[in-house]
């Protein structure tokens, strides 16, 4: 089985509020269900999520009653975007039902600490691909908080251990710097934590689940005896390719162990 995350970057545009990136989506479906590829898949809140949860301090948890207008508007967001998400996959062939974390998932002091993954299971023996997403979830300490998708990932892989590990980005992979905004910023092939010490720590928009630099952490702690890569899923066939475990343009994420 193999463990898919679809960035936020590659379903929608992360700093324009609720934009929704039906093309690039669509085209990614198909490339799942053409790999042939036993799946499970994690997506993004992208500009669905971000944008408002960082308006009302989200990730902060429980503050005050003018937060709840946030809380409950993100929650529908994110469930919009899964739908659309969940139409472009079965519209391409792909058996697949959604898994809401607030429905499933607790929190403690911003870490995941329950996940119901029988759900998972059973869906699985019956042959349909879960499909989940970062959400709005319940928070012991705080409140309330956001479950990020890499911590869904992170979840995913220990209890099912896949074969590989592939995050779709909307860059080729992981770079010394944002390539966005710096032409001189070049591709590190192999990274591993060496590599993570040296990088720098930039924000390029309103991400609440972490910054680049955390993201590659979890990459690496996902990694641990695991094939990892990261790959532009802007780039059409690079998803397909990775999933058939086929050369591909990337970089390559060796975990400790």
């Amino acid at each position: 089985m193999i463990l898919v995350k679809l960035g936020g970057s590659v379903i929608t545009d992360k700093e324009q509020y609720r934009t929704f990136d039906q093309a690039n989506v669509k085209r990614l479906a198909k490339e799942i269900v053409r790999s042939k590829m036993p799946v499970m898949i994690v997506h993004g809140a992208g500009s669905f999520g971000h944008v408002l949860a960082k308006k009302y301090h989200l990730k902060d948890g429980y503050r005050n009653q003018n937060q709840m207008k946030g809380l409950t508007q993100v929650s529908l967001d994110v469930r919009d975007l899964n739908l659309r998400i969940m139409d472009a996959l079965q519209s391409a062939g792909l058996n697949c039902i959604s898994i809401p974390p607030s429905a499933c998932c607790l929190m403690d002091d911003g870490k995941l600490v329950d996940f119901d993954l029988e759900v998972v299971h059973r869906y699985l023996d019956l042959g349909i691909v879960p499909v989940t997403f970062g959400d709005v979830v319940l928070d012991l300490k705080k409140g309330f908080g956001i479950c990020s998708g890499d911590q869904l990932m992170a979840w995913l892989a220990d209890e099912f251990d896949p074969e590989r590990i592939i995050f779709c980005t909307d860059v080729d992979g992981i770079f010394t710097a944002d390539p966005h905004l710096n032409d001189d910023a070049n591709m590190i092939e192999q990274v591993d934590r060496s590599v993570l010490a040296r990088l720098p720590r930039s924000e390029r928009c309103a991400d609440v689940t972490g910054s680049i630099y955390g993201k590659i952490e979890s990459i690496l702690d996902l990694a641990k005896g695991r094939e990892a890569m990261v790959v532009n899923g802007r780039v059409r066939g690079r998803l397909e390719r990775a999933l058939k475990g086929e050369a591909v343009k990337g970089s390559r994420v060796i975990g400790d162990g």
